[in-house]
């Protein structure tokens, strides 16, 4: 009888032990290891230097461990119907950014650069509690993202330096931005060259114009106007068009006197140039002429004068913070 016993037991035993180990041969794999990751990403990145994910690849790269490096994630949406203006822009920038860290000699394993479009994945919106884009975020290699792992487009902006920037300040990795060469300043240059040179030509025998004050004086003016609104700081910097308000609009004027967007600096050319409009008119005005001409002329100028000066004066109190003077405008 207790032999019986015990080979009862010993054959439940080995059942038991047959089941679990079918069990766990059969139970489903929960995610890749860390080597499978890794080994992944580097193989997409070979491919394109700018990841784009969904949402279980957003959740199985970011967000679920172990992981040994961090991912730098611009959350977006480029479908036109989503009418985000900057969206394109910033993705541009971003990809300037992913690519020169991509083929430079800082590149390793350990920051990989991901987008997450709203309509690729928007469950990582609802997760991440956005409902705006653009976002650049900061998924370090240890623990959660904190406060400082949002990048603040709204004071710095989104070009490639400001990306490449946050990025070294997040990861300690440093990243030479390599622009693609624009030869459109070129053939521009070329072309206009070209024009000027055409032109003299045609008018080889009559060139009397080219002692005409007003002229030069006009190119003279224009040159400044393009100067003092920041052009070749445009030329230098390479800016965003546009960027993101903090209410989810377009700004046209940066918020910050240590930056300006494209879009600003030919707002406050026309503004300056109206001002000087305004204050010739008032010059001319003072000379012989009718007496009905002049007056039109004074009032045409002044009026000039106080509503743009007005305007760039609200501009750049909107620029340096706690600037208590205004005028027309607030």
């Amino acid at each position: 009888m207790k032999l019986l016993h015990k080979t009862l037991l010993s054959g439940l035993l080995v059942v038991a032990i047959f089941a679990i180990y079918a069990a766990a041969q059969a139970k489903p794999k929960t995610g890749l290891s860390l080597s499978e990751k890794v080994q992944n990403l580097v193989e997409m990145n070979m491919k394109k230097p700018l990841l784009r994910f969904n949402g279980p690849k957003f959740r199985e790269y970011v967000k679920s461990a172990p992981r040994n490096y961090s991912m730098i994630v611009m959350l977006t949406a480029l479908a036109p119907s989503r009418q985000c203006q900057i969206c394109r822009h910033a993705h541009d920038e971003f990809a300037i950014v992913a690519n020169s860290y991509r083929f430079s000699s800082t590149y390793s394993n350990k920051l990989f650069f991901a987008m997450v479009d709203f309509d690729d994945g928007s469950e990582v919106f609802q997760l991440l509690r956005l409902n705006t884009a653009p976002v650049f975020m900061h998924f370090p290699a240890k623990g959660k993202p904190k406060g400082a792992d949002t990048m603040d487009i709204h004071r710095v902006g989104f070009a490639a330096d400001s990306i490449a920037k946050f990025v070294a300040e997040r990861t300690d990795i440093t990243i030479r931005i390599f622009r693609p060469p624009n030869y459109s300043g070129t053939v521009a240059m070329i072309t206009l060259v070209a024009l000027v040179g055409s032109f003299l030509y045609i008018r080889r025998n009559n060139l009397e114009f080219l002692y005409n004050k007003n002229l030069w004086g006009a190119i003279a003016v224009f040159f400044c106007f393009a100067m003092i609104s920041g052009q070749m700081w445009n030329h230098i910097r390479g800016p965003p068009l546009v960027h993101k308000s903090q209410n989810g609009g377009v700004a046209y004027i940066h918020g910050s006197s240590q930056g300006q967007l494209v879009v600003e600096t030919y707002i406050v050319m026309f503004l300056n140039a109206m001002i000087v409009l305004g204050m010739i008119l008032l010059i001319e005005s003072g000379t012989p002429k009718s007496h009905n001409k002049n007056r039109i002329m004074a009032m045409t100028g002044l009026v000039l004068l106080t509503v743009f000066f007005s305007f760039l004066l609200s501009v750049f109190r909107s620029k340096a913070q706690g600037y208590p003077y205004s005028f027309l405008f607030k």
